[in-house]
């Protein structure tokens, strides 16, 4: 078996299993944590695709800028453990059914995606995943949701100190 496919699964599997801890953790600062440890694997997936470039972007920008803003606002805002656990609700029984629905729909178009996968050209290889090529689709094809984003992690930053300083 290829050394290449068994990192795949095990990144793969340790993205699932951090992510799923995401959810499922009663605590904001153990989310977070295990929200980091997502990131990194995802890197280690990256990296096996040869894109190094948005692995290293994946760690120093999600990993690291993002989540540590993160943890500030959790600390600011002084969000402890969960005692109780939330009565099932309209809206958790909506979000519950979305989650399945999603699940569903992912399954049915990976199961209808073809055996084999693509091989990229020679020239291709040589050129994915490196920065110039990236800037080049970026600040062109994508320069619209590149700038979308950037205004969306600015109005979260704004209304983070917003709802943090009027508890203060």
């Amino acid at each position: 078996m290829n050394i290449e496919l068994i990192l795949f699964g095990a990144f793969a599997l340790l993205t699932l299993l951090s992510a799923g801890t995401v959810i499922f953790a009663r605590s904001p600062i153990n989310s977070a944590m295990a929200l980091v440890s997502t990131f990194f694997f995802m890197a280690g997936i990256y990296v096996l695709l040869w894109a190094h470039t948005v692995a290293v972007m994946q760690v120093l920008v999600y990993a690291g800028a993002i989540m540590v803003l993160f943890l500030f606002v959790i600390m600011l805002l002084n969000l402890g453990e969960s005692s109780t656990r939330g009565k099932p609700t309209v809206a958790r029984v909506a979000g519950g059914a979305a989650t399945v629905g999603l699940f569903v729909a992912l399954a049915i178009v990976l199961l209808k995606l073809p055996a084999e996968p693509a091989t990229l050209s020679t020239g291709a290889q040589a050129s994915f995943g490196t920065i110039a090529t990236m800037g080049q689709v970026i600040f062109t094809q994508w320069l619209f949701p590149f700038e979308a984003v950037s205004l969306l992690l600015l109005v979260a930053m704004v209304g983070a100190v917003v709802v943090a300083k009027s508890r203060i």
